[in-house]
């Protein structure tokens, strides 16, 4: 171990220094010689490429936070592959290999089935289908438009 603890992690230090350097320069660089002609487009907020009208406080369908909700969890799950990954070189070695791959084979089946459910319930979905419509046409009375 060397007399200084701290003394590995130099590089370190140095490199972070230099990268916030640099980001700082052409941040400075950028300001000093850039063009400043502020029109209203360039002061207005940008929204998507799309004019901002309307309140800021607009509501938003569930489903919104729902698929959000799901794509958080289904990342998450993803990101445990990775491990798994790294360590099966690892786990072949000690003769694992076999129990490793049915491991993630059952893990991959269950986070599958999670998936085919909310497909099946119709979370994935977000705007109306075609036989959504065709239902809600069959439900409407013949008489709507007031003529006998």
């Amino acid at each position: 171990m060397p007399d200084n603890y701290f003394a590995r992690y130099l590089p370190l230090l140095i490199h972070f220094l230099i990268a916030g350097a640099l980001a700082t320069g052409m941040v400075l660089l950028s300001w000093i010689i850039g063009y400043r002609r502020p029109t209203r487009a360039k002061l207005s907020p940008y929204e998507c490429g799309m004019t901002p009208v309307g309140d800021a406080r607009e509501r938003f369908s569930v489903k919104f936070y729902l698929v959000a909700m799901l794509f958080i969890l289904f990342d998450v799950e993803a990101v445990f592959l990775y491990p798994w990954a790294i360590i099966l070189k690892d786990l072949k070695a000690m003769g694992q290999g076999l129990f490793a791959i049915s491991e993630m084979f059952i893990y991959i089946a269950i986070v599958l089935v999670g998936f085919f459910y909310i497909w099946k319930k119709g979370v994935l979905d977000w705007g109306l289908t075609i036989t959504d419509a065709r239902r809600r046409s069959e439900r409407r009375p013949a008489s709507a438009g007031g003529k006998p």
